[in-house]
Parts: C-alpha cells; structure tokens; sequence
C-alpha cells in the first residue's frame, strides 16, 4: 500500500515495512533490550508490517519478534516468515553461527527442505517461536538450488496451506529475478520478496519480473534497498551485496548522492522511495537493528523529493531514460 495521507503524518510509512534479520544478531549482537525496543519505535513511527525467518539467529528473530508483537491487537499487523530451512538441534558443544552470518551460538544447524512435510512442519515451529496462532504471509526463502522442488512440492503446500486458512499470502523471497519471475508466471503466488534487484544501482527487476507482476497483479516487496550499504553511505570500503563495493559502483553512489543532495534529498530517502515508482511495487522492506535506524527510516521514506530530482537524474545518466520513478502530488505524497 502506497501512502495515502500527507508525509508528516504516520501513515505516510504505510509502504515501509520492518524487516528482523538484524533481531537475530545478523552480523553483530543486538540486546534482547535493543530488539524490543526496535520494534516498539516501529509501531509508534506507524509501521505495521513485519518481516522475519527461521534462519535469521537460529530462530531468535522470530522469538524476539513474536514476543514484541505478542501484546499488540493481532488484526492491526501483518506478519511474514519464511519456509525452506528446517532447525535441528546440534549434538555437542556449539560453536558460533558467524560462518552463517549470525553472532549466535550454533545450537541448531539449517537443513534445507521445500518438501511437502517439510514446509507444514516449518510453519508449525515458526509459530511456536512466534507465540502467534497464525501468520499472514509465507514465503519460500532462497529456493535457488531447490528449484523442482519449490515448484513440486513447496509451493502446491503452501497453495494447500493458503486454501485452508492457515496462511494468507503466499510468495517468494529471492535475491534473484529469474525464478521469481517463473513463479509470477506460471503459479498462483500472492507476492514476491525482492532482495537487491530494484534499487538506485540495478533495476534488473525491470527486464521481466516486475512487468509480469504488474500484469498477472502480483505484489512485490522489495528489500536491499541499500545494496548492503553503499547506497546507506557511499565511502570507500562500503558494501554491495556483502562485498567490498567495487569502483565504478562506489563512483555511481557517490554522484547519485551528489546530485540528490544538491535538491536537498538526502540519498537514503532517494534510494528508499525510488522503486514504489514503479506500480508493481507495494512497499519497501527494510532491516533496522536499533530505534535510531527505525525512526531515520521512516524520516526518510516521508522525505519530500521533488520530480525534477528524478528527471536529473535520468538527464545525468543515474537512472535509465524509461525507469519509472514516484511523481508526488501537491501534497508531497507518493502516489
């Protein structure tokens, strides 16, 4: 849902939605102090959609979101996880997840299974950690080297699933679009998940995935907004998709920041608002492992840009001459 009410008022975050990868100490430790309170600056900031898995931290995201959630009314969230890697417990002394990328003790390890047990049993032990009787929206996570079995046996459970009330949505999270767009293609999905592939620095989306999804009325959800962190803060030793940025893709960022600045938009409110331009697109998703980056989050998503920004941008070469961008009405509102 785009926003629909004027930038200096909650709602104006109706397409930011919040996602936990962080909440399972994706990189770093967060406090279970920290979490709650990331969480607690979502809501009051107006988000109301929140993202999660089981291989986030071994399943404390999902633990520590379900138990910030818990008190909240169920029908004022909306809340997705995620299918394709089961957590069974480790025999020994654990080491760290780090290898995984998650500063938790390795008390699990993930084993992959889009089988049709595998997915039902998923969601049943997603809403145990949870503490929640039901989730919203089910995605099938990272089926890159599963294929045949995400589209023989994954998803008709996840169709059986949705049929019979235990999920609403269905979709798929990649950060790839060449099967996502089979997906839209050929099966009943409700949404994708887009991770990286919609950005200020690659619209491969825009070549098949994201016209198919406008055309069969698939949303999409895109995350990495950000690239990892180059477009959050273009500086040498930045990333971009987990690795060291390299030149020619820190020289774009920092002349995206460049001319955006000179329209007084900061590049995060650009790199946030850029792809609800494109009608496909539902909402941004972003991560956030403090209250700060919350609160910076939703400042920025209701950051007035001007079109003309966007028209520069095209004119210096930024941004392909066809790549739809957001036109605000008087109100400054995205469309």
């Amino acid at each position: 849902m785009h926003p629909t009410a004027p930038v200096h008022t909650a709602t104006a975050v109706d397409a930011l939605s919040l996602g936990a990868a962080a909440l399972g100490n994706l990189f770093h430790a967060v406090s279970d102090e920290d979490a709650a309170a990331t969480v607690e600056a979502a809501w009051a900031c107006g988000i109301r959609a929140f993202d999660t898995a089981p291989h986030y931290g071994l399943g404390l995201s999902e633990r520590r979101l379900g138990a910030a959630l818990r008190t909240r009314p169920r029908a004022e969230f909306t809340l997705s996880t995620k299918v394709g890697r089961l957590l069974r417990a480790r025999a020994g002394l654990p080491g760290d997840d780090l290898a995984n990328g998650f500063a938790v003790p390795a008390t699990h390890e993930r084993v992959w299974d889009f089988s049709t047990r595998g997915v039902r049993t998923s969601v049943e032990e997603s809403l145990t950690r949870l503490g929640l009787d039901r989730v919203d929206t089910v995605y099938l996570h990272d089926p890159d080297g599963h294929e045949r079995e995400a589209f023989d046996c994954a998803y008709p459970e996840l169709e059986r699933m949705r049929a019979e009330g235990m999920v609403g949505a269905i979709g798929v999270g990649m950060n790839q679009t060449a099967m996502p767009t089979r997906f839209v293609r050929d099966t009943d999905i409700d949404v994708v998940l887009l991770a990286g592939r919609y950005s200020l620095l690659d619209q491969s989306a825009l070549a098949a995935l994201l016209p198919q999804a406008a055309q069969r009325g698939v949303s999409v959800l895109v995350g990495g907004v950000f690239n990892s962190g180059l477009l959050a803060d273009p500086q040498p030793g930045a990333t971009f998709d987990y690795a060291p940025a390299p030149a020619h893709l820190l020289d774009r960022a920092l002349a995206l920041r460049t001319l955006c600045e000179t329209f007084g938009v900061p590049l995060r409110a650009a790199a946030l608002q850029f792809p609800l331009g494109h009608p496909a697109v539902a909402g941004v998703l972003l991560g956030a492992r403090s209250a700060a980056e919350v609160t910076d989050a939703t400042a920025m998503i209701s950051h007035p840009v001007p079109e003309e920004m966007w028209l520069a941008l095209r004119a210096h070469g930024l941004l392909p001459p066809g790549v739809p961008v957001p036109v605000p009405r008087q109100d400054g509102v995205l469309p």
